[in-house]
């Protein structure tokens, strides 16, 4: 989804790409999904639970665009 996402936005914008640049954007990308699941998806005792993580972070970034386009 996320090399999908980069395609679509180098061809709306014209731009062209080096490996390396799109290999390093890939890398902030899945850091960053990381970080979420850790950041919602860690109970009380340290263990992480990916998958509960992953559904938290994707319901309150559709949330919060929902909030910034007027719907309450």
């Amino acid at each position: 989804v996320a090399v999908s996402g980069l395609e679509m936005t180098q061809n709306a914008g014209c731009m062209r790409r080096g490996r390396d640049e799109v290999d390093a954007q890939l890398q902030r990308i899945m850091k960053s999904i990381h970080e979420n699941c850790v950041k919602h998806g860690t109970d009380d005792e340290n263990y992480v639970d990916y998958v509960r993580g992953a559904n938290i972070a994707g319901f309150l970034k559709v949330a919060d665009a929902m909030v910034q386009q007027g719907y309450y």
